[in-house]
């Protein structure tokens, strides 16, 4: 389980270090930087499949996800005394993501290419990179360590080996250095990392991919735009938890049931509610009811992640389904995980009452801070 969470130079989280537990829920309002960290998580994600330096590029290039503002914000600016004046900085341009938990830590920093190398000059270099065990960077807890091009891992007698030399600045240590022998440390954590999951655009628009029929296979693992839903409720059926799957449906639509009809392969999501003499077909669903399918299908998956991340999984929802999702919530809780962003005030209060961890989301002069007035401890590895 992740318990620290550290951003830095990305966009409006200029310094953000935030614990978190089993359960979160990270709230704030528009423009408060809950975004940003949903993007932070994933650039983390993307890390382990090793497209990081092209998921910066489709956000604009390094330059465009940069803290905007000065490196330090004085307390006299603060009390409105002064103006909000840049000064030069002597520091390097950094872009620093990093997570930890009990048994693993990593860190990774990005900034500017070499001036003049290179055409590609909106792709950051990867700069420094840093695997440890525990909550928090040490002399003695590292395992790996890369600085530019060259990568030296750990071994089991606590002497360093040179894993790489010549390492691509555009290439992580985690995907190119990983190794079951010499780095089976970084090949645990990346296969991890890969196995996270996120949802934030299960389309449910007349055209949406869950509204057709799709050819029938088993399905642990519901797709990011939510188009093998009717396997996936049918592998939850089959494998999975096929009670707990009617409690959730139930426990949003009381009295109605679902069933998956398969004709010559091709599945697709029948729901029959209380009253009406026929089922409905997926493409008759209103928004919301089938959003609310496609979350009882990421959420009872029967091969649960280490880690899955919501973002606004409220939208289209009537407020009536925010109580029950909370609990679909906090059931998934237990075998996974979970960080919610959200901004609805039903949902939010539903999870802290299932014992969520709340982190609340603010602005100040730009800058996004929490609610936490004792941040966790957050040593960065240095360039």
């Amino acid at each position: 389980m992740i318990t620290r969470l550290a951003v830095s130079g990305y966009r409006s989280l200029r310094d953000l270090r935030i614990s978190l537990g089993r359960l979160n829920v990270v709230t704030g309002a528009n423009g408060s930087g809950k975004s940003s960290l949903y993007r932070a998580l994933r650039l983390l994600a993307d890390v382990a499949q090793g497209r990081v330096i092209q998921s910066l590029a489709e956000e604009g290039g390094i330059q465009s996800t940069l803290w905007a503002g000065p490196k330090t914000i004085a307390a006299s600016v603060k009390r409105g005394e002064h103006a909000v004046e840049g000064t030069v900085s002597r520091d390097p341009v950094a872009l620093r993501l990093g997570f930890a938990g009990a048994d693993y830590g990593y860190a990774i920093d990005l900034g500017h290419p070499v001036p003049g190398r290179t055409m590609f000059n909106l792709d950051p270099d990867i700069k420094v990179e840093a695997l440890w065990t525990g909550e928090w960077l040490g002399r003695s807890n590292l395992f790996a360590e890369r600085r530019g091009p060259g990568v030296r891992v750990r071994g089991e007698a606590g002497e360093w080996r040179q894993a790489s030399t010549a390492l691509a600045s555009f290439d992580s240590m985690m995907t190119h250095c990983a190794d079951p022998k010499d780095a089976v440390e970084l090949l645990v954590l990346r296969e991890r990392m890969k196995d996270w999951r996120f949802y934030d655009h299960l389309r449910t628009d007349r055209d949406a991919p869950a509204r057709r029929p799709q050819v029938g296979t088993y399905t642990p693992v519901l797709d990011g735009d939510g188009g093998n839903l009717a396997a996936s409720l049918r592998t939850i059926h089959e494998i999975g938890d096929a009670d707990g799957l009617a409690s959730a449906i139930d426990d949003a639509f009381p009295g109605a049931t679902i069933d998956i009809d398969s004709r010559q392969g091709w599945f697709e999501l029948e729901m029959r509610q209380h009253g009406l003499l026929r089922p409905l077909r997926t493409a008759e669903l209103s928004d919301g009811t089938l959003r609310y399918m496609l979350l009882v299908a990421a959420l009872m998956s029967p091969r649960p992640p280490e880690l899955m991340v919501l973002n606004e999984p409220e939208t289209s929802l009537h407020p009536d389904l925010l109580a029950p999702l909370g609990r679909l919530i906090s059931l998934a809780a237990e075998r996974s995980q979970i960080i919610v962003v959200s901004h609805a005030a039903d949902l939010v209060s539903a999870l802290d009452g299932a014992g969520a961890r709340c982190i609340g989301l603010e602005k100040s002069f730009g800058e996004t801070v929490t609610d936490d007035d004792d941040p966790p401890r957050w040593e960065w590895p240095k360039r």
